[in-house]
């Protein structure tokens, strides 16, 4: 193994409330890796020797972005749709068949290829980890292969059988539930870690998302949730009643919800980039955060709704129309994701957790806000290896 010592780093933010602030800044710091791992952090006057040395000009280093919802696996394009919509038409659920078909027509290395390029599409800009969930298959074989082809890229992969009732069941959603929670469930489940549902009009009701998600708990996976996105509606309370890791979109919350999320381990996953590509509301992140929640950024990269992989963008959108401060949107983006994926070896910068750090072309992370739309990415390593 080599190790490197990353050093004239003008702002370390570590996400360790042993430092100063929020992000737990240190100037004038540095960073040793060794192998996959950082073995060192602080002051660049303190730091050990290592076999190569980076000299990060004055700028900002921070951890890799973990992007924790995602739509992936999929074919084909939505334009004529987004097109529409930013002409008057309402987004609804119904987009997503469009895509079911799509992807239903693809080979597998098609998918892998579309798979792969929006990883590194995403690599570019920081992510350094990302979740990616099926939903676009919605047959047994679909909906398995989706998970195979996800499996083979990230430990993050999400059962979504329950996007929406398949079209093949659109008179019989009851039976589609059934299939979900059955025979495509036991060919998901080895190649997944967490089960999802859209809990959402045009979707799944909260019984149908209660059935769904309580089979995959039954085989060992952990519950997120798409919740109250289109509108106030069960999702949230069911994904803290059941423990979910998170609760994804969050814009449509009662008094209860917001309580509900800030005294449970469920995190609130907020993706603005959603409300931006459909003129929606968006959500009110300060409500949440001054309640005592735990947010996070994501991006919802899909062909529908959020066709972005830009967490750089999301976190200027959270700044400028939620209510979050540039330190607030980038934990979000970084512990919160690790938070929302229950992880605890990224989003942060500390002696043993995995190496993957992004360089900015900035002296603060502040810029990520300050300056919306302008690629910021210097330097990628992710698990020790320099990616860019």
């Amino acid at each position: 193994m080599t190790s490197t010592l990353i050093t004239n780093i003008g702002a370390l933010v570590t996400n360790d409330p042993s430092h100063s602030g929020l992000l737990g800044l240190v100037e004038q710091a540095a960073v040793v890796i060794d192998g996959s791992v950082v073995t060192w952090t602080g002051r660049a006057v303190d730091a050990p020797a290592a076999d190569q040395v980076h000299d990060a000009q004055g700028r900002a280093l921070l951890p890799g972005f973990v992007d924790s919802h995602a739509h992936l696996v999929f074919a084909g394009d939505r334009t004529a749709e987004f097109n529409a919509r930013m002409s008057g038409r309402p987004y609804t659920a119904g987009g997503i068949r469009t895509t079911v078909a799509a992807t239903r027509a693809a080979s597998d290395a098609e998918l892998e290829a579309n798979l792969t390029r929006f990883i590194q599409e995403a690599l570019r800009q920081g992510t350094t980890t990302v979740e990616c969930k099926s939903g676009y298959g919605l047959t047994v074989a679909d909906e398995a292969r989706a998970l195979r082809i996800a499996a083979a890229h990230t430990p993050e992969t999400t059962y979504l059988g329950a996007h929406v009732v398949a079209p093949e069941y659109a008179d019989d959603p009851a039976g589609y539930v059934d299939l979900v929670t059955g025979e495509m469930l036991d060919a998901c489940a080895p190649h997944a870690r967490w089960v999802d549902v859209f809990c959402e009009r045009g979707a799944f009701d909260g019984d149908q998302a209660r059935a769904v998600l309580t089979a995959g708990v039954e085989r060992g996976l952990t519950p997120r949730v798409h919740a109250n996105q289109l509108g106030h509606g069960p999702g949230v309370q069911l994904a803290v009643e059941l423990g979910a890791a998170s609760a994804d979109h969050c814009t449509h919350l009662t008094d209860a919800d917001v309580a509900a999320l800030a005294g449970s381990g469920t995190v609130a996953t907020l993706l603005p980039g959603a409300e931006f590509s459909t003129r929606a509301p968006y959500p009110d992140a300060r409500r949440l955060l001054d309640a005592g929640a735990t947010v996070a950024l994501s991006t919802d990269c899909n062909p529908g709704s959020s066709f972005t992989s830009s967490m750089a963008f999301c976190i200027a959108v959270a700044v400028r129309e939620m209510g979050m401060t540039p330190e607030e949107a980038v934990h979000a983006a970084t512990a919160g994701g690790a938070r929302a994926l229950r992880r605890t070896d990224v989003g942060r910068i500390a002696p043993g957790v995995r190496a993957d750090l992004l360089l900015l072309d900035a002296p603060s992370p502040v810029h990520l806000a300050y300056r919306p739309g302008v690629p910021l990415t210097a330097a990628v390593w992710r698990a020790g290896v320099r990616e860019l």
